[in-house]
């Protein structure tokens, strides 16, 4: 697999657990000249490289997420301080990537939005 089918396939699987989550408004675009997943054009999640993805969260939950998992959750100097954690892909199953990814929406959402109730059918 090239560099550019492991990024593809990367950012595919952001995607795609994005709307399995059912998050609203979400736009493909680019933050960084990388791939990146916005809410009402505010970035949530993009790409670093086809290993590692920045997510946007508060620094508390970055804190607790780089205690409890640091083998999936860690910054380097240029993120600390800074309101995302980086995340190892190939560490971090998509149950956990997707519920990462929603507390991103959440985040970066404008107050008082909220992802659609699953419904069962």
């Amino acid at each position: 697999m090239s560099s550019q089918d492991a990024f593809d396939a990367a950012f595919d699987r952001l995607v795609a657990l994005a709307e399995a989550r059912g998050l609203a408004r979400v736009a493909r675009s680019t933050s960084y000249g990388t791939p990146a997943l916005k809410v009402e054009d505010r970035t949530f999640v993009r790409l670093l490289d086809e290993e590692t993805i920045v997510l946007q969260c508060p620094l508390e939950q970055k804190v607790l997420l780089m205690e409890i998992s640091p083998a999936i959750y860690f910054e380097t100097d240029h993120y600390v301080g800074y309101d995302a954690v980086l995340v190892r892909l190939a560490a971090i199953d998509d149950e956990e990537l997707s519920l990462r990814l929603e507390d991103a929406w959440q985040f970066k959402a404008p107050m008082g939005r909220k992802p659609p109730e699953k419904k069962d059918t």
